[in-house]
């Protein structure tokens, strides 16, 4: 009877919780991002996600700063795993590594428009200057040269791609859609032609810009300044 007592007890107890660790944290924080109609993650919708009080995320992080920092720098992470150019082919490796930080950020907007506001001081932000450091020593830069192509890059990738980030994730609260790229101008122009003769005269190629397309310019313009300048050294 004991016996029967204790299984019957033991039974109907309650189930023991996940133990939370900052690798489960961070997995549930990308599947958030990834799913979410916001541009804002939670740490109560993290909690929730984890079956765990929200408070106890922060025994592993010391605020939502550090959470963050700790979910961007996972998405740098994998964004540097999409690289598969060969190392002498420095410009396919910038182009790669500048459309992968895109679709991330893009396909995880809460965690991608960060990217303005926070440096990580982690693994991957580390993995990733010294891998564009090392793209622009490869095409022929040093000192001042290499240093500014380098910043250069980094901000039009990091800025622009949380910028593209934003809207999406803008677009999916509103339920519009999860469309990779989105107008530049959204909606006619409306000015007066009278005033803005440059406007309106092209406001048919203005309309049609995407944001996806300006990025990739952005790279190319920065890659063919890196191939002039080294030339001209």
């Amino acid at each position: 009877m004991a016996t029967t007592s204790t299984s019957r007890r033991r039974s109907t107890a309650t189930p023991r919780k996940a133990r939370l660790d900052r690798d489960s944290i961070i997995a549930a924080g990308l599947e958030i991002a990834a799913t979410s109609a916001s541009t804002s993650l939670s740490v109560r919708e993290l909690g929730a996600k984890l079956g765990a009080d929200p408070t106890a995320i922060y025994r592993h992080f010391r605020n939502k700063e550090q959470l963050m920092q700790a979910l961007l720098d996972e998405l740098i992470q994998r964004s540097m795993l999409e690289i598969t150019a060969d190392a002498a082919d420095w410009r396919g490796r910038l182009r790669q590594i500048a459309v992968a930080t895109l679709d991330y950020f893009a396909s995880h907007p809460a965690i991608g428009v960060e990217a303005t506001v926070l440096t990580t001081h982690g693994t991957g932000e580390l993995d990733a200057v010294e891998f564009m450091l090392e793209c622009f020593t490869r095409a022929g830069l040093s000192g001042d040269d290499l240093v500014r192509h380098y910043a250069l890059f980094a901000a039009h990738t990091l800025s622009s791609a949380a910028g593209i980030a934003r809207a999406r994730g803008e677009r999916r609260e509103r339920g519009e859609g999860d469309e990779a790229s989105s107008a530049w101008f959204e909606g006619p122009i409306l000015a007066d032609p009278r005033r803005y003769p440059l406007i309106a005269s092209n406001s048919t190629s203005l309309i049609e810009l995407e944001d996806r397309e300006l990025f990739v310019l952005g790279v190319e313009a920065i890659i063919q300044s890196a191939e002039r300048t080294a030339a001209g050294a």
